[in-house]
């Protein structure tokens, strides 16, 4: 199945959402290329960048997962081309 190289940002500023956040991206582990998390104390937020290499459709329910958690927003910034295309 062809896959896609998308960045996911996510800013929480309800600390309670950690948890069920952690719990989803546990469940697409497998996809998940890489993770850099920000606490940005002064401000009260933290802020999450996530690497995915996964199916559209996969990309797509992670995305609609996080993004229906209080607290939580997020932007998904997709590749261009599937992962493995060279690009010319």
């Amino acid at each position: 199945m062809e896959t896609r190289i998308a960045l996911i940002g996510i800013i929480i500023d309800e600390p309670n959402a950690v948890d069920l956040l952690n719990s989803i991206l546990h469940e697409y582990a497998a996809y998940i290329v890489g993770r850099m998390g920000i606490p940005y104390r002064q401000k009260g937020i933290s802020i999450i960048s996530i690497v995915i290499d996964a199916p559209n459709n996969v990309i797509s329910s992670l995305s609609g997962k996080l993004g229906q958690l209080k607290g939580v927003s997020i932007k998904t910034v997709y590749s261009k081309l599937p992962a493995g295309k060279d690009s010319v």
